[in-house]
């Protein structure tokens, strides 16, 4: 076990030992921080956090409780004014439930505030620690999935304290505080609340506005505990018990072993890459973030969750804060792979949201959102279920995929289909009907629908026929002309010319030449329509040859996306978004798998770097850090409900993969050709591995 060396006044987040297996060492919480509503390298904040937890917390270095994350902490604003729980999965979401903490001394006039510097600074994945200059404080936090603890090293002063920032009602009760945000941007019934609690070490007097003080002498230490429950004050202070009475730096160790273990189970041995093996396990912690677990333990034992669909509260698990338009494609192939207990209960969570709400979620923030495209769950749910997971109620499950496939969510609008009716009688969506984005659209039915296909058959369902022949509705919205798929009207002519160049319109977040790839189910259904093997190589050839042209004229202005795409100088390629993602493994169904590993190569070195610009565009929940994860390894899930994954070469020379109940994985790779030829125990493989040949264990060898 490594020890821990505490240094007067300095946090030990960081550990005090060399030792190659600490894995979290790695993980830098601050990449992907330097980024604007303008230019995204992540659009992250530094979430200190346990995996999946309720709550996060995150330092504040704007005054606003309401800003978004690009403002929230932006690595170059240099001014702390709070220490805040939060919920917010996305930027273009919001926040929900939310309150800070801030320390100060000298008297609580205005809002509190401090000079800080990123040298003072220390970010893990399960503390942090910054030094407030102004005040002469040092902050330090350390998280459990419901409840925070914060040690407080105060100087000498006659007046020192924190102000809560809240929205609700606050009341004092000895050394406790009780309050209440309902701050939320939707996706919440009209009683949510966060009930939190804030017990001090030390008494206080409340003074003004939630400005709470007491006299401190030189190095005190302040101690607070810290929980919250959308269920109720009393479930807060059961959560409580998490932290209360408990020695910070026990938490903090907890905190530490659960992170070490759970990225531990990706062993990386290769020394000769820091910066990439940074690089990887910060992704890796990314995609142990979301999508976050609501349950909490009741007093008699009970997991339970307050539902945002109905407000009342229900048995068992509720997983939320995640868009399946971004995260169907590898973060979920991820999870099911390596942390098969929580993919389980994340199955099992789905149930509840449908039993509760009548339907699955598409964006799950915490309830319904109205955001993004497609019926995507039904890939999450199949892909699970075909992976070999099981323990939930599958048979519900089923029922909500196929509710889903013929209906609309009434409320929010977003969950289920919009458009479904014309799509399955005229095999699209049509541009003209009202429904967004409807060639994209149009794709990714496609592919649910050949998800809810092949689910079907292993279920042994009747009945199979829609889905099977719906699962090849992109071929009516492919123009030969153009070898690329067009948005088309009602009466079956298309939607004008095509500009290929042009993002949004039929498309969402990107252009015709990105989403023809769309067809991740059916490649070589894709390549006879473009005419052979050659037309498609040289297809998916310009498109990283070709200029960074592009037409904005349906946004009016040029989004991020469109910027991220451009400076990266990789042709119209935008890998800082999801839907272009998967498109230098196409090259593997082509029999060019060369060419696979050269642009993943170039991606992973260009597109990715160990600093606040870590990535090139959205991270989006731990979409684009599993995609890192998966190519550093040596493949990555075209069509993830396939069970199949196409190879490229690995970033590093040896890792193991520690599944639970399964046999360890050895990657490893020798030689300096830029092309590897791949076999799995001996037996030489394609361009293809399967999922049950990863959970076999034994030798992958890139030679």
């Amino acid at each position: 076990m490594i020890l821990w060396t505490m240094l007067a006044l300095v946090c030990s987040c960081a550990k005090s030992s060399s030792e190659s297996h600490d894995f979290v060492t790695y993980v830098n919480p601050l990449y992907g921080t330097l980024s604007n509503s303008s230019f995204s390298t992540g659009n992250t904040y530094p979430a200190t956090a346990r995996p999946w937890g309720m709550h996060f917390w995150t330092p504040q270095t704007t005054q606003s409780l309401r800003d978004g994350w690009i403002y929230s902490y932006y690595k170059e604003n240099l001014r702390m004014y709070g220490f805040r729980q939060t919920h917010q999965p996305s930027p273009w979401m919001g926040d929900y439930g939310q309150f800070s903490i801030m320390p100060f001394t000298g008297e609580a006039a205005g809002i509190p505030s401090s000079a800080f510097s990123h040298k003072s600074e220390e970010s893990r994945p399960y503390c942090y620690s910054v030094y407030l200059a102004d005040y002469d404080c040092l902050v330090e936090l350390t998280p459990t999935s419901h409840a925070a603890a914060f040690r407080l090293t105060y100087p000498e002063s006659n007046v020192s304290g924190f102000r809560v920032d809240a929205d609700g009602e606050i009341q004092i009760d000895g050394k406790r505080i009780y309050g209440t945000s309902s701050l939320n941007r939707g996706g919440v019934s009209e009683n949510f609340a966060n009930y939190f609690i804030i017990e001090s070490d030390t008494g206080f007097e409340a003074v003004g506005d939630n400005v709470f003080v007491f006299k401190t002498s030189k190095g005190q230490v302040v101690n607070l505990s810290v929980a919250s429950s959308f269920v109720s004050f009393e479930q807060a202070d059961l959560n409580l018990a998490e932290v209360a009475e408990r020695d910070f730096d026990t938490i903090k160790e907890e905190g530490h072993n659960e992170w070490n273990e759970l990225l531990g189970r990706v062993a990386v041995s290769d020394d000769r890459k820091v910066d990439e093996k940074k690089i990887f396990y910060t992704c890796l912690y990314r995609s142990l973030l979301f999508p976050r677990d609501l349950s909490e333990i009741d007093g008699s034992g009970r997991r339970i969750h307050y539902s945002p669909h109905d407000g009342k509260v229900h048995d068992g698990y509720l997983f939320s804060d995640t868009g399946f338009w971004d995260t169907f494609r590898s973060l979920f192939a991820l999870i099911d792979w390596v942390y098969p207990e929580t993919a389980m209960a994340i199955q099992e969570g789905l149930v509840n949201h449908y039993l509760e709400s009548g339907f699955l979620p598409e964006w799950g923030s915490p309830g319904h959102r109205d955001c993004m495209i497609g019926n995507n769950s039904a890939s999450v749910v199949a892909e699970a279920y075909l992976k070999g997971l099981r323990g939930y109620d599958i048979d519900t499950l089923w029922e909500a995929l196929v509710k889903d496939a013929h209906s609309v969510e009434p409320v929010s609008n977003t969950s289920g289909r919009r458009g479904w009716e014309e799509y399955y009688r005229l095999g699209y969506v049509p541009s003209d009907i009202g429904v967004k984005e409807s060639a994209a659209t149009t794709m990714e039915y496609a592919y649910d629908d050949w998800c809810i296909w092949q689910l079907g058959k292993a279920l042994g369902k009747d009945g199979l026929e829609e889905y099977e022949k719906a699962s090849q509705n992109y071929r009516n919205i492919y123009r030969p002309e153009y070898s690329m798929v067009s948005g088309k009207l009602s009466d079956g002519s298309w939607n004008g010319e095509l500009n290929p160049y042009k993002w949004g319109g039929d498309f969402t977040e990107g252009n015709a030449i990105q989403y023809t790839w769309s067809v991740f189910h059916d490649p070589d259904g894709l390549m006879e329509l473009m005419g052979g093997k050659e037309a498609f190589e040289h297809n998916l050839d310009q498109i990283f040859d070709l200029p960074p042209f592009y037409d904005d004229s349906y946004y009016g202005f040029q989004i991020h996306e469109i910027k991220e795409m451009t400076v990266m100088n990789y042709g119209n390629y935008a890998h800082g978004n999801q839907p272009a993602q998967h498109i230098a493994y196409m090259y593997n169904y082509c029999d060019k798998p060369e060419k696979t590993q050269f642009r993943v190569s170039e991606i992973m070195r260009r597109f990715y770097t160990a600093g606040p610009d870590c990535y090139c565009g959205d991270e989006d929940n731990g979409q684009t850090s599993a995609w890192y994860v998966f190519s550093a390894l040596g493949f990555y899930p075209v069509c993830p409900a396939s069970c199949e994954y196409a190879l490229a070469a690995p970033l590093f020379t040896e890792v193991n993969v520690s599944v639970p109940g399964h046999r360890a994985l050895n990657i490893n790779t020798k030689g300096d050709a830029a092309t590897k030829k791949a076999s799995i125990n001996g037996h030489k493989l394609g361009t293809i591995i399967k999922h049950d040949d990863l959970l076999k264990g034994g030798e992958l060898s890139f030679r």
